[in-house]
């Protein structure tokens, strides 16, 4: 598909999007809105870490705690400054007067994981396979630690609760576009082209003159921002925030996302994390009526099993769909008709 086609395919997509989001305000209750919203704040995950575990080929799970980090930022900017003397005592002065709006709040946050991964990402990046993969796994209790002890700035083990619920499925709409056209970006650039390389083969791309250590934090880095953006439309969607709310759990299951959906695949990847989210919110009641407590964790693991047997490289692998091609189901085969011979006076 040629880049124009790309762009009418995209902007046809967003425009339907837009559509469903228009009809879920106006005809979903507050229960039907929650679950889209969480399933678009887990597409924004899975498909940022899929930068760093699809494209470059690290095993990253550190996004928990990129989310809690951005998560906890922007709510302590938004909580208004008289109720951060009472709440956030230990806070610098300079951080307690400051009462900021929602969309700077949430790209503070993203810099602050931004900066943390920075700083983590040189000695860590460093590691391979399950060594980073230990590595990352630390650093979400390292955070939880830090949120637990820090009383005076985060209240400890309470948490954060009484959070403005700002987040909208307006919100989440935006930051998934900006996530997907971001993503799809950098995997069709030349760097996204470099990171693919180092991931097949590290060695040769070495000696070809890539980069492969500032790639990797670049990666790494790209990725920690759109987690702690996602940490901060999560917070103020369930309007609470506190050290256990990010956990390895939840990188277990960004993990499932890619393996299902395909490991460097943006679209797969979007299909597999809202089917799994939606599949563990329809499981929940099922499971706390017949206290069947683990139910969808059980579902997880034997979608992975048998991914793993059938499909050992996800749907649709590191390749992306045609949406030239989806877009005229969706409407009608003249578009895709007109489309391709388009494509066909262009080549000859």
């Amino acid at each position: 598909m040629d880049q124009r086609a790309s762009y009418r395919a995209f902007i046809l997509v967003s425009l339907l999007g837009a559509g469903f989001v228009f009809l879920g305000t106006q005809s979903l209750d507050d229960y039907g809105r929650s679950i889209i919203e969480f399933v678009g704040i887990n597409i924004i995950l899975a498909v940022s870490l899929n930068i760093t575990n699809g494209l470059v080929g690290l095993f990253s799970l550190g996004h928990p705690a990129f989310m809690a980090i951005g998560g906890y930022t922007s709510a302590i900017l938004l909580i208004p400054a008289n109720r951060k003397a009472l709440l956030l005592p230990d806070l610098p002065h300079w951080l307690a007067s400051q009462e900021w709006t929602f969309l700077p709040a949430l790209i503070a946050g993203g810099g602050a994981a931004v900066l943390a991964a920075l700083i983590i990402g040189f000695p860590v990046l460093r590691l391979r396979g399950h060594y980073l993969a230990v590595a990352t796994l630390g650093f979400i209790f390292i955070v939880q630690s830090l949120a637990v002890n820090l009383s005076g700035i985060t209240r400890g083990a309470l948490g954060l609760s009484g959070l403005p619920a700002l987040t909208t499925l307006w919100w989440v709409y935006g930051w998934l576009l900006f996530t997907l056209v971001v993503c799809w970006r950098l995997k069709h650039s030349s760097l996204g082209r470099t990171m693919l390389a180092i991931r097949e083969n590290e060695l040769a791309a070495s000696c070809l003159g890539v980069k492969v250590t500032h790639t990797r934090i670049f990666a790494f880095a790209l990725g920690a921002f759109f987690a702690g953006v996602s940490g901060g439309l999560w917070a103020h969607l369930v309007t609470l925030i506190s050290p256990s709310s990010f956990t390895f759990l939840l990188a277990f299951q960004l993990v499932v996302m890619i393996v299902v959906g395909g490991s460097g695949s943006i679209i797969g990847t979007m299909l597999a994390a809202a089917i799994l989210t939606i599949a563990t919110e329809m499981l929940r009641p099922v499971e706390e009526s017949l206290d069947l407590f683990g139910a969808s964790q059980i579902l997880t693991a034997l979608c992975v099993l048998l991914v793993l047997i059938f499909r050992p490289r996800g749907l649709f692998g590191t390749a992306e769909p045609d949406l030239l091609r989806w877009s005229g189901l969706l409407f009608g085969r003249h578009w895709t008709r007109s489309g391709s011979k388009n494509r066909r006076k262009e080549v000859s």
